[in-house]
């Protein structure tokens, strides 16, 4: 025990010094009235938390986040594990096919929202494109209140895909092949073997993608910060993270933003333990 004690203590003091010392000091922020302006500052109890269930701003950030949150988590899921299907062969051309695939999550999510803030602005390649292909009136991509947030969710979902593909890819290749040998021999074809055999065989892989999808989808920020900057108009792509962000650093209201952060983390891990939990409980009766 002793022993433990002495290896586990480093990384436990860092994990402390750097994770639950910021978590516990942005709890106690906020539950006051701390701002950057002011040098006095006041407790307020819950008061900032019932400020934001009456603020329609912060509830219309919620809406945008849960939307992002649900196509980030259902789009790359599904186009991930088709892809991984299709690139489960042996060859040169696959393995170049699986670098490509994977190439978007190793760039910084700043590059990426730069690279489609150029393609996507009203007179970027895409439009051009458009023009050229007889639109006349070709869409704001970025500048429509309509399709702002489903565009930033679709370039998200774009930058994940990979993941999932990879993720995909590793649980197909460990599927023993006897299995869909011996379903082959009693007659399954390809759609059979893949409900019966492949599917199941799956299901820990779908778990560690939904989840690790669920929770970059709430954390979204630097997509909508450098494209769209929560606009356009007011809020229609602002989402939890940039709130945050706004409201406590960016802004004075340190105590307002330490509460949205504060609510951010209780609803990341509720979500994700139900999820985390309805999904378990799946893989054990598959």
């Amino acid at each position: 025990m002793y022993r433990f004690l002495v290896f586990a203590m480093p990384g436990f003091v860092i994990y402390a010094a750097l994770v639950l010392v910021p978590m516990v000091m942005a709890i106690r922020t906020s539950t006051t009235d701390r701002n950057g302006f002011r040098a006095v500052t006041h407790f307020v109890g819950l008061r900032n938390y019932e400020d934001l269930f009456h603020d329609p701003a912060y509830l219309q950030t919620l809406r945008n986040t849960l939307i992002i949150t649900l196509i980030v988590t259902i789009v790359p899921n599904v186009l991930g594990l088709a892809v991984a299907v299709l690139l489960d062969r042996r060859g040169w051309v696959f393995n170049a096919m699986r670098a490509v695939f994977f190439i978007p999550v190793v760039l910084s999510s700043v590059v990426v929202s730069v690279i489609w803030e150029t393609i996507l602005s009203d007179d970027g390649l895409a439009n051009r494109i458009l023009h050229g292909l007889g639109v006349a009136h070709p869409p704001g991509w970025l500048s429509d209140p309509g399709i702002a947030l489903y565009t930033v969710a679709s370039i998200c979902c774009w930058q994940l895909l990979g993941i999932c593909v990879v993720i995909y890819l590793a649980a197909l290749q460990g599927i023993p092949q006897e299995l869909t040998e011996a379903a082959a021999i009693d007659g399954a074809g390809p759609v059979t073997r893949f409900r019966t055999v492949t599917w199941p065989m799956l299901a820990p892989a779908v778990t560690i993608c939904t989840v690790l999808l669920m929770i970059g989808g709430f954390k979204v920020y630097d997509p909508v910060k450098v494209m769209t900057n929560g606009g356009p108009g007011t809020g229609t792509t602002s989402t939890l993270a940039f709130d945050v962000v706004e409201t406590g650093v960016s802004g004075p209201h340190v105590g307002y933003g330490a509460a949205k952060a504060t609510l951010m983390l209780v609803l990341i891990a509720v979500v994700s333990f139900v999820v985390l939990r309805f999904l378990r409980r799946r893989e054990v009766e598959l």
